[in-house]
């Protein structure tokens, strides 16, 4: 079997947010349980006595006028009202935090990316055949399994704070009515504390597994690997196409300049560099061209065809090859070897510089 077949590479972030787009995440709905359970937890520990307060004096004055007074129906509406109010003022936070937790919890799974293919609506699922294959299935089974022990493990929690309320003095003595209330909320809370631990600890291995899974089904071969690479960084054939007909314009340009050139230092066959300075224009002496090999060859036979004047200098043609940039000044270590090259072509080649103010002016 060829080693290109086999998924021995792990996936990369490219795949791993496709994944994430296509709605293939580790998706743990207990995990969301968790955090809408939790934000509930932290309201009826922080504002429910309150609210049960509040309550339970409305209720004490509802019941305790019943004897005394006749019932009125703008009575009923008013304490109807007020009671509606201190219920609402509970619910809604209630409500608020637990859609929060939720939707908090949806997104750190997701990555905060909605997932369009994930929300799309599939006929197969409507498929009672599928349906039943999907029930009886090795993974329906494992899932059968999951949430038998998950059953089993939130019971034996739970029931271990259920055997703890019931040694509370109050099923045994007489207590006045707040106390009641005090009870069932502390009794309400530890019981709400036992089931989220139980839940959370289930929920994290869930999803830890879910996790390695997604990983594992994402796994990428060699090939796969590279070829993502390929698509990145671009198709190499194409890329060396775009680089060698940058090149040709590059020098297409450059050959285009080298008749508007002041001097042509050579090396003489190895390296070519036509160089032009303007006075008054130019600060120092610019790069109009350069080449080495064929290219320097191209560069000396048009400078010959144009007249331009060629010196033959290896030291410099090589320093202003290796370190000159085209269409940039000389660099200033090589100001006074240029400014000695100069002086020498112009004295030199006079006739051909009293022609080339007009080339110059043409191009």
């Amino acid at each position: 079997m060829s080693d290109q077949g086999v998924k021995t590479e792990q996936p990369t972030e490219k795949r791993l947010q496709q994944a994430t787009a296509e709605g293939q995440f580790a998706r743990v709905p207990d995990l969301q349980v968790v955090f809408i359970l939790i934000a509930a937890f932290f309201v009826l520990s922080f504002g429910s006595r309150e609210y049960c307060q509040r309550i339970a004096g409305i209720s004490v004055g509802i019941f305790g006028h019943l004897g005394k007074y006749a019932i009125k129906p703008e009575g009923i509406g008013e304490w109807s009202a007020i009671a509606a109010r201190s219920i609402l003022e509970f619910v809604l936070p209630m409500a608020l935090a637990c859609a929060g937790a939720g939707l908090l919890a949806g997104g750190l799974q997701s990555g905060f990316q909605l997932s369009p293919k994930a929300l799309g609506f599939k006929l197969s699922r409507l498929d009672p055949i599928q349906g039943f294959q999907r029930i009886f299935s090795t993974q329906g089974w494992v899932k059968l399994g999951s949430d038998l022990l998950k059953l089993l493990v939130v019971g034996f929690t739970v029931w271990g704070g259920v055997k703890n309320i019931m040694h509370d003095p109050i099923f045994y003595t007489p207590v006045q009515i707040h106390r009641l209330g005090d009870f069932i909320l502390s009794a309400a809370t530890m019981l709400l504390g036992r089931f989220i631990l139980a839940i959370g600890i289930i929920a994290a291995i869930n999803y830890a597994y879910q996790m390695r899974k997604i990983k594992s089904d994402l796994m990428m071969t060699r090939h796969e690997v590279t070829e993502e690479q390929r698509q990145a960084d671009g198709d190499p054939k194409v890329k060396m196409a775009m680089r060698q007909m940058a090149r040709r314009l590059m020098q297409k340009q450059m050959l285009g300049a080298v008749p508007t050139a002041d001097v042509v230092v050579t090396n003489p066959t190895h390296f070519a560099v036509a160089l032009k300075y303007e006075r008054g224009r130019d600060k120092a002496p610019m790069v109009l061209a350069k080449g080495e090999r064929a290219f320097a060859m191209r560069i000396k036979a048009l400078a010959g065809e144009h007249g331009v004047p060629m010196v033959e200098n290896k030291p410099v043609a090589r320093m202003l090859f290796k370190v000159g940039k085209v269409g940039k000044p000389i660099p200033l270590e090589l100001y006074q070897a240029v400014a000695d090259i100069l002086a020498f072509v112009y004295k030199t080649h006079r006739y051909y510089f009293h022609r080339l103010k007009e080339r110059r002016s043409a191009a």
